[in-house]
């Protein structure tokens, strides 16, 4: 059991969050806000984690070891503003007794809502189409123009059955998809049932006969390039691949090689390998639907997520163990 921290701990966020989380987090702790949302560069978040007690990073600060062996004796949690924990060295926070948490599960309805948006958009081609008509390119309807690709019927192969994974597949098939996934072990049989998905023990064998991928995995060591160049290569030519898990699942340059040439149909992407960059080749390409990280970007989800910093942040100071700590086992 971790040892209550003083009365009103000083908690340091790296980030502008919501206005009512950020009223909420004054009245119940010292905290100390990012008032102009810059993101703090590595000298920052040195100085933050040597004088206080929690620190709320989001997953665009890179909370590694070199920033934690600077750490301060008063940092006892790493209250991280995300599900997502690959920009934390839990590994060394854990070794130098400082909890992590996370805010899993607000974000998976949000989420799938956008990876189903991009499974609709790049076949049908509707970015494309929106563009063409403020180009002032449309001249009427015609039975040749803008022709996309119907989606009911198809087979959507979702990488990562989890929460967001399970989500996905339910919207996908109400819209008639065939439901194939691929994880490290099949989901319980009720589930499989309800959406009436395929396990693929093969990755490689899936994707191959895939007409949509969608990623749905979270980032971590055993995971970067999980879509390797050797594997975006098996999918078919008329294949989309959609991802709105984190950019480093896939090989974003191979990926940019593969639908400059037509070796893949298209792609929506909502995260890349080098936020913020994104790879120059991408953005001249039509086939292509590029999002700007927004898969969590609801203003409810947002909320939701902060109010899971909160309680973890009154549990473990309370003395209590905070419900959303990772675990070595999770990573």
């Amino acid at each position: 059991m971790p040892k209550p921290l003083v009365p009103k701990p000083i908690v340091i966020v790296t980030r502008k969050l919501p206005d009512a989380i950020e009223t909420r987090m004054r009245e119940l702790f010292d905290a100390r806000l990012n008032v102009d949302d810059h993101p703090m560069d590595q000298a920052e978040l040195i100085e933050a984690v040597q004088k206080c007690d929690v620190l709320v990073p989001t997953i665009t600060d890179r909370i590694d070891s070199k920033v934690l062996v600077r750490a301060g004796e008063r940092l006892k949690l790493i209250a991280n503003f995300g599900t997502g924990v690959d920009n934390v060295d839990v590994k060394t926070a854990l070794e130098r007794g400082i909890t992590v948490t996370n805010t899993p599960g607000v974000l998976t309805e949000d989420t799938a809502d956008l990876t189903m948006a991009l499974i609709l958009a790049v076949p049908r081609r509707l970015v494309e189409g929106n563009e063409e008509l403020r180009a002032e390119h449309f001249k009427g309807w015609s039975p040749s123009w803008m022709l996309g690709h119907r989606i009911w019927g198809k087979r959507l192969g979702i990488v990562g059955m989890g929460r967001i994974g399970q989500a996905v597949a339910r919207r996908a098939r109400a819209f008639g998809l065939q439901i194939h996934y691929n994880n490290r072990k099949p989901v319980h049989s009720g589930i499989e049932q309800e959406l009436e998905a395929t396990y693929w023990d093969s990755l490689d064998q899936m994707l191959a006969r895939m007409d949509i991928v969608s990623i749905n995995c979270p980032h971590t060591p055993g995971t970067y390039h999980l879509l390797s160049a050797r594997r975006l290569k098996l999918m078919k030519s008329s294949a989309y691949i959609v991802n709105t898990s984190r950019g480093e699942v896939i090989d974003e340059n191979a990926l940019a090689r593969m639908l400059e040439t037509g070796a893949l149909a298209g792609a929506g992407l909502d995260v890349f390998e080098h936020e913020p960059a994104v790879n120059p080749k991408l953005l001249k390409l039509k086939n292509v639907v590029l999002l700007p990280h927004m898969g969590s970007a609801t203003i409810e989800g947002r909320i939701d997520m902060g109010e899971k910093v909160i309680i973890n942040i009154k549990t473990f100071a309370d003395g209590h163990k905070p419900p959303d700590r990772v675990i070595p086992a999770m990573l």
